[in-house]
């Protein structure tokens, strides 16, 4: 108990000054990287349309039950995702999920500051800049920005997300233009790539399988793709700890995030395969390219409908899309550091934060992780970072089961202890429990079908095997290696702490609905707050 409240003592030193506009509009378009920009390239060539739409669809509803899984449990008492774990189910749990969650994005977050390197290259070569340059400049942009206190770094990320919102947009429109004939070709593609060469792909990677075998195997592969597009979704659940009314602002940003997986993410993918044909040698040539623009399927759309200029455009959105993938990459890492310090399960120094908030040492931590990514500027060094980025990479994936397990633990002691959940808690996630059970065995499935293309091939790819699986007994070692040192035994579900913490969030919770009374009763019969009640509280 004395560790439960040491914990929720020192959270407070995170200052909650995320307001609920700046939490809606991060769920909108945080998290939205170069994954959806630049990976689906080699999803739609290596599937087909139908299997990427299904696929996303399919992984967006499990990614969906995850965010509604740690919602209930975030507007009940916020923290840390280690934490939830650490509470409800074991803290062996807890301590696999921090430490897990925490490498996921130390090793991630350099990964996409070398995209922006990338995507300079399309505009200036290596010969007249060296990649290093913009590393280094992207990089101390990525510094800056995590070393302001949370409300600016707030205010930079929504900046972000708008933009990625609005070229989001931007490029519906394009490929709704494209599709019904009004580009520069005047060629209506409409669903013609659906039929020819068809909405399914035969497998064609490690080894080439024809018929229904085949494109079941390429639908497989592209489900794991679909998932790492979707990891990073679950980052304003992290944010909301610095929210200042968390109860009131995540349930709007779970709404949201339902409509970011459908439009954003599989209305996109259903465009783009209406617009380029999955077997385009284009597309081969935009998987193979090394600037990111290039190797975006959207610029093939625009190359294949004869649009100039376009490409441009697009590579600065996506250079914007890779700094803020780096700086909420760097802001989770740090933020999961301060929590496992906060328990004790990392040095405590990592707990201690700046008078605005900033867990300063953990910024350090990584300012030096970031590093990495001059790794790159080597063949040999850029192998073993690669190597990095696919070992911690199947992390997310297991970081989600932890936290639907911690989910479920939640449930069952609430039942436990004779609370009634629709009275008990300020919000509840849909379809409970079923759905958490549902999307346990489906990230289950999905971990262990990682690189199932090693197997396939005529000659066994035993590095991709051991960088692909390793992430598992890492995980498990990190659990039993915990739970076998520190003795420790599972939260028993009628003896879970259900009230350290609340009372100052219920608190918390009052105060700022007197607070906003009081304004609104200022500003009776104005303009605004007519705006405000009927179109700008409704959609964000």
């Amino acid at each position: 108990m004395s560790e439960l409240k040491s914990e929720l003592d020192t959270s407070t030193d995170l200052k909650k000054t995320l307001n609920a506009r700046n939490v809606s509009i991060i769920a909108m378009g945080g998290g939205i990287g170069v994954g959806l920009m630049v990976g689906t390239a080699k999803a739609l060539y290596d599937a087909g349309p139908g299997a990427v739409l299904i696929s996303f669809l399919a992984v967006g509803m499990i990614a969906f039950g995850v965010i509604a899984a740690i919602g209930e449990m975030a507007t009940f008492i916020p923290c840390d995702f280690a934490g939830y774990a650490h509470r409800y189910c074991h803290p062996a749990l807890g301590f696999a999920t921090g430490w897990t969650y925490m490498l996921l994005y130390l090793f991630s977050m350099p990964n996409q500051i070398v995209s922006t390197s990338l995507v300079m290259e399309f505009w200036v070569s290596t010969d007249q800049v060296n990649s290093g340059v913009w590393i280094f400049v992207f990089m101390v942009v990525v510094w800056v920005a995590n070393l302001l206190p949370v409300k600016y770094f707030g205010n930079f990320e929504c900046v972000l997300s708008s933009v990625k919102i609005i070229t989001i947009v931007g490029l519906w429109i394009v490929m709704m233009v494209i599709m019904s004939g009004g580009a520069p070709n005047r060629q209506p593609s409409g669903f013609r790539y659906w039929h020819d060469p068809g909405a399914f792909r035969d497998y064609h990677q490690a080894t080439v399988i024809e018929g229904p075998k085949g494109k079941a195997l390429s639908f497989m592969s592209v489900m794991v793709n679909a998932v790492f597009s979707y990891v990073g979704i679950e980052f304003v659940c992290v944010a909301i700890v610095e929210a200042e009314n968390p109860r009131r602002a995540l349930p709007k940003a779970i709404k949201l995030t339902f409509w970011r997986i459908i439009l954003i993410y599989c209305f996109t993918v259903f465009l783009l395969g209406c617009c380029v044909p999955s077997n385009d040698p284009l597309m081969e040539q935009a998987i193979k390219s090394t600037t990111s623009a290039a190797s975006s399927p959207f610029v093939v759309a625009m190359k294949i409908a004869k649009i100039n200029g376009l490409p441009h455009l697009i590579n600065g959105c996506i250079l914007l899309f890779a700094v803020s993938s780096a700086t909420s990459d760097f802001y989770v890492a740090v933020r999961t550091l301060h929590g496992l310090a906060v328990k004790r399960q990392a040095p405590r120094i990592f707990a201690q934060t700046t008078k605005h908030g900033v867990p300063i040492y953990g910024v350090l931590v990584g300012c030096g992780f970031s590093l990495l990514a001059f790794m790159t500027l080597t063949s040999s060094a850029r192998t073993v970072f690669n190597y990095f980025v696919n070992v911690v990479s199947v992390f997310g994936l297991l970081v989600w089961i932890s936290l639907l397990v911690a989910h479920i633990s939640f449930m069952k002691a609430i039942k436990k202890q004779n609370f009634d959940r629709n009275s008990f808690l300020p919000w509840r996630a849909p379809f409970q429990p079923l759905y958490s059970y549902v999307c346990i065995l489906f990230c289950i499935v999905i971990v262990l079908m990682n690189n199932f293309g090693v197997f396939l091939g005529d000659k066994f790819d035993y590095k991709n095997f051991i960088t692909g699986y390793i992430g598992i007994p890492i995980y498990l070692a990190l659990l039993g290696g915990y739970k076998l040192m520190n003795k420790s035994k599972r939260v028993s579900s009628s003896e879970c702490d259900l009230f350290t913490g609340k009372a100052t969030i219920d608190e918390d919770e009052k105060r700022l609905k007197n607070k906003e009374l009081e304004q609104r009763k200022g500003r009776e019969g104005t303009v605004m707050l007519w705006l405000e009640d009927h179109l700008i509280n409704h959609f964000v």
